[in-house]
């Protein structure tokens, strides 16, 4: 860029660039409508926008411009023509812009003297796309030369802000940056909540690895009348700076916070959101009013990420609420099968899919399993899943023959189509009914990839696993005839329904992905159908925007025994569950090494459902000839748990590696009310031999 004249933020009497912004003809633009604009560039444009610094936005490899208004005072002239345009019309000089959209790597410009003695820094970032590459150039100009050496941290805080979907993930961004830009000795970020403010701190000092940065932070609560300074902030929208004393004297919890002697609270204000960002210093600090304006500019970044990131939440929420309440909360527990399914959603989870999936027990004593999918990602969709859903549960209780329901669904989604005059309601379904007195299946298709089914080996043989031969039929409301197959579950073996979001990737033929959900089922450690649907959404490598659904029956050896137990969020709960499962599983003659890995364990998830959930958890144990299986469920909201490695430093990191250096296999499974973390252990042979 040409160097170019800084001046202080001023009243104009024209309009703002957001508003030039909202009329701009994008859809004639290089980028194409605002809508289908990449996450990150979508985010980054609204931080740019409520920033008090001198801002811009580089998109594409043609650099398209996007700035503030701060940011129109620093160019000038060319403002506003130049908004939406390539900024090789508009800027003399792109070298330094280019050299960092090619290689995504941060580049902080020396000052640059302009007229008299003032100066300009300028620091550039990569903002990266959803998937990974550069997406754009984030340019952030400020002519006070003490803070140069924050510049680049600021723009990278943007840019990783743009990113967040949650207030957990707004936290991790928001610690690590006052830990690594500011060099603070404790720092806290807090935001109101049902009445009281929720905070999570980070202090000097903490051992935290990649593990822990991606666990759910924990969040600890402060009153309303609390007299601190991060509440006062928070309150009064007014911030407060400590040079040298004892700023939480009179709220102090640890000897941490009595340690301080300097600290800044930031109120952070938006329409929905009363919070405070705090930084502090063990030893005294003078607040100089650059970094006063440094840490201002930060804060309000903050708050409107926390604001995008409240809304996110709220309208996550509400479809999770409305696609999962469509969903059976519970399968049948039968004698002889086991069931288990499974729904992500794709795209942001941001919206309700069309993805389904159902079991339910017969008048005639067979089992009805279904799973299905109608085309789209919205409220639409999910209101067409709700409909074929109730209905084909109506169907199958009048006449349950595959060709009977299919051909009743078919004039279902025909009319919903004349209805709405619109053709394009697309549904796919694969229905089968289970005789649970020999295993047999009988299974029709209308449009849907076929099954999965999985042989268990016979005297000692591998398990093998092939797609069901279902005959094709057509998708619902095409006016389609269909017709059945028949497969026979032995003991052991298991049959996988999924939906197409398992196996579709971009730019891949369907048939790898196929071959690829083959070879899981084949290679998996046992016919359990919770690890099975948990093999199948991880099978195929690679990111779907699709939603994924599953759901796989497991034919059993022998009868398994099981037991349960609610363990209140009490301090005590662990250790009840640890005598509880010890009785339960030497009454079961489980040999010892295996009852003190599970012990250890359920511990562990027992101990990060309560601390991180907030609410009772059920514990529940399952015993066959094969493994023990054991799950603990909450019903609050933990975030992903993720695997690591047993070496790592952290007590929370370290605990979920022994579980999976203990375990054969485990996952966490979304609910309709919370969350399911479970493990499996297989058993080198008959419990008691």
């Amino acid at each position: 860029m040409s160097p170019m004249m800084p001046t202080l933020p001023r009243e104009s009497p024209g309009v703002t660039c957001a508003e030039i912004i909202a009329r701009h003809d994008w859809p004639a633009s290089p980028l194409g409508p605002r809508e289908h604009w990449d996450p990150a560039v979508a985010g980054t444009v609204d931080l740019i926008l409520a920033s008090p610094m001198p801002m811009a936005l580089t998109v594409g490899p043609r650099f398209i411009l996007i700035y503030n208004d701060a940011y129109a005072d620093l160019i000038g002239p060319p403002h506003p023509a130049a908004l939406g345009r390539p900024a090789t019309e508009v800027l003399d000089d792109l070298a330094v812009i280019d050299g960092v959209f090619r290689s995504g790597r941060p580049f902080l410009e020396a000052e640059t003297q302009l007229t008299g003695d003032r100066l300009v820094t300028r620091g550039h970032s990569a903002v990266r796309g959803r998937d990974g590459s550069v997406a754009g150039v984030l340019t952030i100009a400020a002519e006070t030369t003490h803070v140069t050496r924050r510049l680049q941290s600021l723009g990278e805080l943007t840019s990783r802000l743009a990113g967040t979907l949650t207030i957990d993930d707004v936290a991790r961004v928001v610690l690590a940056y006052a830990i690594a830009s500011f060099d603070v000795d404790h720092c806290v970020f807090a935001v109101d909540d049902a009445g009281s403010y929720r905070y999570v701190r980070r202090i000097r000092g903490e051992m935290m690895d990649e593990a822990d940065e991606r666990l759910p932070p924990v969040w600890k609560r402060a009153p309303t009348e609390s007299r601190g300074p991060m509440v006062l902030a928070a309150q009064t929208g007014r911030p407060t700076f400590v040079s040298d004393g004892e700023p939480l004297r009179d709220v102090a919890t640890d000897r941490h916070e009595r340690r301080l002697r300097a600290l800044a609270a930031m109120p952070l204000r938006t329409p929905s959101v009363r919070g405070a960002l705090t930084m502090g210093y063990r030893a005294g600090h003078a607040w100089l009013p650059a970094e006063r304006a440094l840490l201002n500019a930060a804060a309000q970044l903050v708050a409107q990420a926390a604001e995008r990131a409240r809304r996110f939440e709220a309208q996550h929420g509400t479809a999770q609420l409305l696609q999962r309440s469509m969903l059976p909360e519970h399968l049948p527990e039968l004698e002889r099968f086991r069931i288990a399914a499974r729904y992500d959603v794709g795209v942001d989870g941001n919206a309700a899919g069309g993805d389904f999936y159902d079991a339910f027990e017969l008048t005639d004593g067979r089992l009805a399993i279904v799973l299905g999918d109608v085309a789209g990602h919205d409220v639409r969709a999910a209101a067409v899943m709700g409909q074929v859903r109730a209905a084909l549960r109506a169907l199958a209780l009048t006449d349950a023959s595959p060709p009977s329901v299919l051909a009743g669904l078919d004039r279902l989604v025909f009319s919903l189509g004349a209805e709405s005059r619109n053709e394009e309601i697309f549904v796919t379904v694969v229905y089968g009914l289970l005789d649970l007195t020999d295993g047999t299946i009988t299974l029709a298709s209308a449009g849907h990839p076929p099954p999965v089914l999985r042989r268990a080996g016979q005297a000692g043989e591998a398990p093998t696993a092939e797609l069901v031969k279902v005959p094709p039929g057509a998708p619902l409301g095409l006016g389609g005839r269909w017709q059945t197959g028949q497969l026979r579950l032995e003991p052991g073996d298991s049959v996988l329904l999924f939906s197409d979001g398992v196996v579709e990737r971009r730019g891949r033929p369907l048939g790898d992905g196929l071959d690829a959900l083959v070879a899981a089922a084949a290679g998996a450690s046992s016919g359990d159908p919770r690890s099975l649907c948990s093999l199948a959404t991880a099978a195929v490598p690679g990111v779907t925007d699709d939603d994924v659904a599953v759901l796989a029956v497991e034919r059993a050896v022998a009868l398994s025994r099981s037991a349960q137990m609610l363990v209140p969020a009490e301090p005590t709960g662990p250790s009840r569950v640890r005598q509880w499962m010890s009785a339960r599983l030497r009454e079961w003659s489980v040999p010892d090494q295996v009852i003190s890995a599970a012990i250890l364990c359920t511990n562990e998830l027992t101990t990060n459902a309560l601390l991180h959930a907030g609410t009772p958890a059920q514990v529940h144990i399952d015993l066959n000839a094969e493994r023990l299986l054991v799950s603990v469920a909450d019903t609050g909201t933990r975030g992903t748990v993720i695997r690591t490695h047993a070496d790592t430093l952290s007590s929370r990191g370290r605990g979920l590696g022994l579980i999976e250096d203990l375990s054969d296999s485990w996952g966490t499974d979304p609910t309709v009310r919370g969350t399911t973390v479970w493990f499996e252990m297989l058993l080198a042979g008959p419990p008691g031999a």
